[in-house]
């Protein structure tokens, strides 16, 4: 070029240099190469946009890992990302190494990765050689330091030894990665394997078991604590000459043999193997070292959190009841328990199948304050005081009661760390389905019925058991129908996944209401569909803790058919809720409008759903009103979808009868019968014996217009 001559174009003299430019945006997705990048890339030599998953596919799997950890160190330190990449065609074989030097920075906003680069074509060295055994990329540090923070991560997150194992076995070492693994613990007085990788299954058989005073690296290492490396085969064989012909038979041409050490205390050793000569420079000692002492702390928490599990295990075992072939006649029971925070996997939830002496079965689930080995202690008294009274043939309120006593008893001997507990118990016939149930500050019952519809059965409760030693626990008494099942669980089923009362009981009536499998399969689905990984169920507006254990007990009443023979008849399905309002309880109006919604939810016509409401809170005032007794709700559902008839019927013992009259404009009473003349498609009251029985009917329509639900 002549002086005073216009410079050339920057692509131009990349060109001339066998050099190419690269663009990489993550927020896109999308990496831009120019001809020469994409001819190294083995691509036709034109300019091409290439999403990650295609560029990828060209790249050894190793260097892209090592390409996004160099990036990321490289954006913390405000320097050049410089990397070395094997380019493999579409058999996976190396067609060339090219360098990569790139300036990467970070868009906040976008939360994205902006790259733009250079490639150009290396030699690749000699397997073997120290040029070989240098770091893919072209800067150690940086390399090493993304190879130790992604190798600490990993192993930290490791929840077993066999986790642990997977994990080291996988990890790829900056420029050197061994291809024989083994990892040595220490039984008394000999050297065992605890896992390795590399070898095949029964090569491991003459080291399992082996003294520590043996003539063998590892044994050696476990002795004194030091390091061993061997470069060569010659000098394995010169230092070990007795145990040289067991390893000779693997192939391999180095091995490094490291202590694994914690608190002071080396538990073991890790031998990493290498089918090519490694000189075991300081840095690369440095690395291995690293690696061993992760290692080791990686091992010791999985050892720990093993020991927690095997004793959780055996506590669980011992506290919780197993169902076995225990059966009620007529009914099926299915239990879960699943721990799912804390350090010990046994908190203060607990589930119990009780037989009784009059020969019905009581049904119980509560969970202890707290998750920690003081709640687990209470549990398991608090459920042996439970079946000592259910067993002496007390009725549920009183049950509870003794129970409240008795937890306040124990309480008080640790003033300082008072606790209370939450349960259930449901004394169930098993002749008539007739379930009679105490509650002490714990979530009310679901039922789901024969046709999947699900509906929160509100019950009278108590105070917590160990507040008040003289608390009442009122009994509610429901009747379970063939064909329908109930739930009763602790709050940790409900809240699971960041969900509140009202979030998680929606979850769980989808879930209740999709199910058709048996009820073993049911509480299977109801577990997995609240526990393990958020992506895996339906999070909530709260943040997910995971601190509160879950239990769950289900009932289930068989449908025993007709009892017609041969014959099959076909039963019409049946929606049906029954609820009492007493003159002391104006507030279960409110209960009887929700208990109705969700009786109707599903019901064509919302105009319709919105009268049935309002007769039926029509219909309980007056009752409270005009009479001085209790009103008995009995809501049915029946025939199929489209074609449903809708029947409310309200039941007092009063002996007046309802006018119907024309009340002024502004008289305070007087519409209700009116109201039923307008929107009910039927209606009428009926003398009783002793009261009568008011009721309504209305009619689904099949185009759900609601059109037909008006009668003036």
């Amino acid at each position: 070029m002549r002086t005073g001559e216009p410079l050339p174009a920057v692509g131009d003299a990349l060109a001339a240099l066998a050099t190419g430019l690269w663009h990489w945006d993550t927020a896109t997705g999308l990496v831009t190469v120019d001809a020469e990048a994409a001819r190294l890339l083995g691509l036709p030599a034109e300019q091409v946009s290439l999403t990650e998953a295609q560029a990828r596919a060209r790249l050894h799997p190793v260097d892209w890992n090592e390409i996004t950890g160099v990036i990321q160190l490289a954006v913390a330190e405000g320097t050049l990302a410089e990397v070395r990449i094997r380019i493999m065609d579409e058999r996976g074989r190396i067609v060339r190494v090219v360098r990569s030097r790139s300036k990467p920075s970070f868009d906040r906003a976008r939360k994205a990765y902006r790259m733009i680069g250079t490639l150009q074509e290396v030699t690749e060295p000699t397997p073997g050689t120290p040029a070989g055994r240098s770091a893919v990329t072209g800067d150690w540090r940086r390399s090493r330091e993304a190879f130790l923070l992604d190798a600490g991560r990993a192993l930290a997150e490791a929840r077993s030894t066999q986790e642990v194992l997977r994990v080291t076995a996988n990890l790829s070492m900056p420029g050197f990665s061994p291809d024989g693994l083994a990892v040595f613990g220490v039984e008394g007085d000999r050297l065992t394997i605890i896992g390795h990788h590399g070898q095949q299954q029964g090569d491991d058989s003459p080291f399992s078991d082996m003294a520590l005073d043996t003539d063998y690296p590892a044994a050696e290492v476990v002795r004194t604590g030091r390091a061993v490396y061997l470069s060569t085969p010659e000098q394995y064989k010169a230092r070990y000459p007795l145990t040289w012909p067991l390893a000779q038979r693997f192939g391999r041409r180095s091995w490094a043999f490291l202590p694994l050490t914690v608190a002071g205390r080396t538990m073991g050793a890790w031998m990493a193997a290498f089918t090519y000569p490694v000189a075991f420079t300081p840095d690369e000692r440095s690395v291995l070292a690293t690696v061993a002492r992760m290692l080791a702390q990686a091992l010791t928490r999985a050892g720990v959190a093993e020991s927690e599990r095997a004793l959780t295990d055996g506590l669980q075992r011992t506290m919780l009841p197993r169902l076995g072939p225990q059966r009620i006649p007529g009914m099926s029971v299915a239990a879960r328990y699943v721990p799912t925070g804390g350090g010990l996997q046994v908190g203060g939830d607990w589930y119990d199948v009780i037989p009784l002496p009059s020969g019905r079965f009581a049904l119980v689930i509560g969970d202890v304050q707290g998750h920690d080995v003081r709640a687990a202690g209470l549990m398991g008294q608090l459920r042996i005081a439970l079946r000592a009274y259910a067993s002496e043939g007390h009725r549920p309120d009183a049950v509870l009661s003794r129970a409240s006593r008795f937890l306040h008893g124990i309480s008080d001997e640790d003033p300082t760390d008072p606790r209370f507990a939450t349960c259930v118990y449901v004394e169930v016939d098993p002749a008539n389905g007739v379930l009679d149930i105490a509650r002490a500050g714990h979530p009310d019952p679901a039922i789901r019925m024969s046709d999947g519809t699900v509906l929160t059965r509100p019950t009278s409760g108590g105070l917590p058991l160990g507040i008040d030693p003289d608390a009442d626990y009122p009994t509610t008494r429901l009747a379970l129908e063939a064909g329908e099942t109930m739930l009763i669980c602790t709050d940790g089923l409900i809240e699971t996944g960041g969900h509140d009362l009202d979030s998680g009981w929606r979850r769980l009536r989808e879930i209740l209401e999709d199910h058709k499998g048996d009820l073993e399969e049911l509480a299977d689905t109801l577990v997995q569909a609240v526990h393990g990984p958020s992506s895996h169920h339906t999070t909530g507006p709260l943040i997910d803790r995971r601190e509160d254990d879950i239990a769950l007990l289900l009932l289930s009443r068989e449908d025993e058919g007709c009892g017609c023979g041969d014959t099959v008849l076909v039963r019409a399905p049946v929606r049906r809720t029954m609820l009492t309002v007493a003159q002391a309880e104006p507030e279960r109006i409110a209960v009887a409008r929700q208990q109705l919604r969700e009786l109707l939810h599903d019901w064509t016509s919302p105009d319709q759903r919105d009268s049935a409401v309002l007769l039926l809170s029509e219909l309980l005032t007056n009752v409270l009103v005009h009479t001085d007794s209790d009103a008995l709700l009995v809501a049915e559902i029946t025939g199929e979808v489209g074609e449903r008839r809708l029947r409310i019927e309200v039941t007092d013992t009063g002996d007046d009868l309802p006018h119907k009259r024309r009340p002024g404009e502004l008289a305070s009473s007087g519409r209700g019968l009116v109201l039923m003349e307008l929107l009910a498609h039927a209606w009428g009251v009926d003398p009783r014996g002793e009261g009568k029985s008011i009721w309504f009917e209305l009619y689904e329509s099949v185009d759900g217009s609601g059109e037909g639900s008006w009668a003036p």
